[in-house]
């Protein structure tokens, strides 16, 4: 049976949805009670004046897992350009997406782990802590707050940055190198 391109296209695409799907619900805690809610948005290498492409995806997936009320934690430094992730994306946040909930900032994280220390003082008095990214890198950052703070991790819960078909021909590519972080922690 000769399998076409087509066939091995689809195969590829259905795993990176399946990993990520998998990834989304991993490394979680029990189930908080108490109303308090923080959602962290990890921010993405920018180099322009405004949020890129990526980092607007990731402040929409945070504003649509938020339930009721919450602190909206931007998380991100200036890796790759002259402003941080974080004042870019709550300028999207802000400007336009209409958020006018609370709203924090950590600007100085040059990576994932320092995104997640740098974020523990805001996320202290949450009942419920949802971090926001592509599935795998916020499963990473997830694994990082259980080695930080296992008494904050166990207070996690899924965000919604995952939906099926989203980034649909990239997941497969994120997949991979998210895969291969994971391991490298593992």
């Amino acid at each position: 049976m000769k399998v076409g391109p087509w066939a091995v296209a689809l195969a590829v695409l259905g795993w990176g949805e399946v990993v990520h799907w998998r990834a989304s619900r991993r490394r979680l805690g029990g189930a908080p009670s108490g109303t308090r809610e923080a959602v962290v948005v990890l921010g993405y290498r920018n180099r322009g004046a405004r949020a890129n492409v990526v980092n607007r995806w990731r402040v929409r997936a945070g504003l649509r897992s938020i339930d009721g009320s919450a602190l909206l934690v931007l998380s991100g430094g200036a890796v790759a350009g002259g402003r941080s992730e974080a004042e870019l994306m709550a300028a999207y946040a802000r400007d336009v997406r209409g958020y006018r909930g609370p709203l924090a900032v950590d600007d100085e994280s040059r990576s994932t782990w320092q995104n997640v220390t740098n974020v523990i003082p805001f996320i202290e008095g949450a009942d419920r802590i949802k971090i926001v990214s592509h599935s795998l890198h916020a499963e990473k950052a997830r694994l990082y707050l259980w080695r930080q703070r296992p008494d904050l991790a166990a207070r996690l819960v899924r965000g919604r940055d995952y939906r099926l078909g989203e980034w649909l021909l990239v997941k497969p590519a994120l997949a991979v190198m998210g895969l291969r972080n994971l391991r490298r922690l593992a």
